[in-house]
């Protein structure tokens, strides 16, 4: 049986772990009878070669990984803000319950994940949102398309998560709110003036230090209508109205990155 599941950008704009979206690039799982993991691609000298691998633990949520050989393609970078965690998951999820519900999929894996942005993204696919348990995929696809900027450092999302504050400013949460509002009327009206409105945020932007995301924005490139910052980072994506133009300055500016067009992917994990 083979699997396959999305990589992903969570707060997006205004969202902060609440907005997430998969994109056209995947990593792979085959189950066969047998023994061992093996991991081939991104992470492939580094990730668990055994019962601790983080897909086969959440395949283990849900059925006996006894008996089963573990085969993985990954191509979505470790570290980088690109849901690497929450395809591994995700992939282990749906190997185990193929016919499982989203929501179901989703409780299992906040044992393992305890911010369900990623995660919902990685198994609806499209644009989701998250609250209190629940998940729904408000949009397929967008009005402006995401080109990455890949930094070769790392991040880690558990030590990124303690520079936040524990409260802002009234004002600051207020804009926050109003410009969430716009994120969701965007994506799901198709409407690019408003998505491009909504790609500030005040709730972990300011905290993660991102001198890429501060030069995207100070000279937007051709194309691009505005940046986020790709979950906690490093990773930025730029929102572009033609991503050939906008890619094309990004990989002039940055040739120490790697600069990605990328899709929507309307389907997540499968």
């Amino acid at each position: 049986m083979r699997f396959r599941a999305p990589a992903t950008s969570a707060n997006i704009g205004a969202g902060f772990d609440t907005a997430a979206v998969a994109f056209d690039l995947w990593n792979e799982l085959e189950v066969t009878d047998g023994e061992g993991v093996v991991v081939k691609g991104e992470g492939a000298s580094e990730l668990a070669a055994d019962c601790t691998n983080l897909a086969v633990r959440a395949y283990a949520l849900l059925a006996d990984p006894a008996g089963k050989r573990f085969s993985f393609v990954n191509r979505i970078p470790l570290e980088r803000g690109l849901g690497s965690s929450a395809a591994a998951i995700a992939l282990g999820l749906v190997a185990a319950a193929p016919d499982a519900g989203a929501e179901e999929l989703l409780a299992a894996g906040l044992t393992l994940e305890p911010h369900a942005d990623n995660l919902a993204a990685a198994l609806l696919g499209g644009l989701t949102l998250s609250w209190d348990g629940k998940i729904a995929r408000i949009a397929e696809s967008l009005p402006l398309a995401p080109v990455a900027v890949i930094p070769k450092e790392r991040t880690s999302t558990e030590s990124s998560r303690r520079t936040l504050p524990a409260t802002v400013p009234h004002a600051e949460a207020a804009a926050s709110a109003g410009r969430a509002a716009l994120l969701g009327a965007g994506a799901a009206s198709g409407d690019a003036a408003l998505f491009a409105a909504a790609l500030g945020d005040w709730l972990h932007e300011p905290y993660r230090p991102s001198t890429v995301l501060d030069a995207v924005r100070a000279s937007l490139p051709p194309g691009c209508a505005g940046a986020t910052l790709s979950g906690s980072g490093p990773t930025v994506i730029a929102w572009a109205r033609d991503c050939g133009a906008c890619a094309a300055d990004l990989r002039e500016r940055f040739p120490d990155h790697t600069v990605l067009e990328l899709e929507v992917a309307p389907r997540g994990a499968l």
